[in-house]
């Protein structure tokens, strides 16, 4: 079993870094995050804050195994990412981590159901399993009744939850939101946020990168980040 393949263990952090700093080559070099050190536990969502510029989207890419620290450790779900060549780091992070937009990237000409098995088209998962899956994660964003239309006639907050369905489709133990809320209006807001929280007392972890003040209120934990660094929240 390779270490990508490893249970989960509740009892530890989904999340644990380690001094971790992520540098761009200058010049000059640009320090974007500073020797993080952040747990984040099982069934947790939550909140980061903080200005444009200020490191909030590199930490995704490092959270989500698309980019690699420069220095530190990163376990998810106590695997030592940074230590994996790159195809067990690809398979870790579809199998481990859903991912969640400001924009909603479906492809118009497919169906919901369609669009929901996509995520797994290329990871061995068979047709009819795939199919399975695909049901039951769009009846748990409740969309069972729209499974056959066309993401052209659903409003924004429909096509968001399809995008939802999609990046729970693998049970991911980790799901990253970057701006999730932002084409969607109130009330909408308010039903995704809701549905986000159910996920997360199910015991799904949850990290939204957001810059509105009431969505992060929402979360359980908050932290700021400023030029790289992380400040809790009170």
């Amino acid at each position: 079993m390779s270490r990508a393949d490893r249970p989960a263990d509740d009892a530890r952090p989904v999340i644990e870094l380690l001094g971790v700093s992520r540098t761009f080559p200058g010049p000059p070099p640009v320090e974007a995050l500073r020797a993080l050190d952040l747990q984040v536990r099982r069934g947790e969502h939550l909140a980061v804050i903080g200005p444009s510029g200020s490191g909030k989207s590199t930490l995704l890419h490092v959270l989500g195994c698309l980019d690699r620290p420069t220095a530190g450790d990163y376990l998810l779900d106590g695997i030592d990412v940074g230590g994996l060549p790159d195809r067990e780091r690809t398979g870790l992070r579809g199998q481990r981590i859903g991912f969640v937009f400001q924009a909603f990237h479906l492809m118009a000409h497919r169906s919901v159901r369609e669009n929901v098995e996509a995520a797994a088209l290329y990871d061995g998962t068979p047709r009819t399993l795939r199919r399975e899956r695909a049901e039951d994660a769009i009846a748990r964003v409740g969309l069972s009744h729209r499974i056959d239309a066309s993401p052209r006639t659903l409003s924004g907050g429909e096509q968001q939850r399809v995008a939802v369905a999609r990046a729970i489709l693998s049970r991911p133990s980790l799901l990253l939101a970057d701006e999730p809320t932002g084409n969607l209006d109130t009330d909408n807001t308010d039903a995704l946020l809701g549905l986000l929280e159910e996920l997360c007392a199910d015991g799904m972890t949850l990290v939204m990168v957001t810059h509105d003040d009431e969505v992060a209120r929402r979360a359980g934990r908050r932290v700021r980040m400023v030029d790289g660094l992380l400040h809790e929240v009170a």
